[in-house]
């Protein structure tokens, strides 16, 4: 079995914790009522994604890996309607994500045969 990189376990705790953050912080903006006529429902689902892709990550699981890169690109593709700097922080940050996510140790721990199914 592969020892977990440590990038592996930065980026997981950070997608936890700031997805968790995220779920607090836009909670309030939700209203029962009307779930679906504001934008609210989506923040959380998306908060909701980063926290599993996270958890998922820590436990080694391949399909994680390729979940927190989407996470990480749907906030590269709606930074196109914020301004310019936000795409750009957004657009390193996927490159980061990207690096640590597959790079050769990074394969290794994910594509460990020997990790038990949970």
């Amino acid at each position: 079995m592969n020892p977990r990189p440590f990038s592996i376990t930065l980026l997981a705790v950070l997608l936890i914790v700031f997805g968790a953050i995220g779920l607090v912080y836009h909670f309030s903006e939700l209203n029962p009522s009307h779930l679906l006529q504001n934008d609210a429902l989506w923040v959380e689902l998306v908060r909701i994604l980063a926290i599993i892709a996270g958890i998922f990550l820590l436990r080694g699981r391949n399909w994680a890996r390729w979940l927190a890169l989407l996470w990480i690109g749907f906030h590269v593709v709606i930074s196109f309607w914020h301004p310019w700097s936000q795409l750009a922080i957004h657009i390193a940050v996927f490159a980061v994500f990207a690096y640590f996510l597959f790079r050769p140790t990074a394969t290794r721990y994910f594509g460990s045969s020997a990790r038990p199914a949970t």
